[in-house]
């Protein structure tokens, strides 16, 4: 199947992919055939146009993202919460090359788009990365922590 563009610099692969599902034989894709699809694809598209292409666009440097859309299976295997926005394909996980630009990351997602949560995360107080979400079909709730050790 071919890999869908889903913005300007994003593809539907970039937001699959799970190194987690390819270890377990998790299937983590989304098929732009099936209906049942549709509204994830939908989230990721917006993800995409309101968040990810404007911080691309204004830094003029590539976004990765880590863990975008998670099966159901997915999430619990990699421990995530039963309510994810991962799970509505509404959040992307996005690494940032060292803390001082990824703070600078952070603070131009925060006063430059809307988003619903925007969270400074780490596991281990070395490795940080930033979770941002938006819901395409409810009011986004500007929730921004900033700062999250992840257990």
């Amino acid at each position: 199947m071919k890999d869908l563009q889903l913005s300007a610099h994003f593809r539907l692969s970039e937001f699959t992919r799970s190194a987690t599902a390819q270890k377990l034989g998790i299937d983590n894709s989304l098929d732009p055939t099936r209906a049942e699809h549709h509204h994830l694809i939908d989230s990721l598209r917006t993800l995409c146009s309101s968040v990810l292409e404007p911080l691309r666009q204004h830094y003029h440097t590539p976004i990765v993202v880590t863990s975008g859309y998670r099966c159901p299976e997915l999430n619990r295997a990699v421990g995530g919460k039963e309510w994810s926005q991962h799970l509505k394909g509404q959040a992307a996980d996005i690494r940032v090359p060292d803390a001082a630009t990824g703070r600078r990351w952070l603070e131009w997602i925060r006063t430059h788009c809307d988003f619903d949560q925007l969270i400074w995360e780490t596991a281990d107080k070395r490795t940080f990365w930033i979770h941002v979400s938006f819901a395409r079909t409810s009011p986004n709730r500007k929730q921004y922590i900033p700062y999250l050790l992840k257990k």
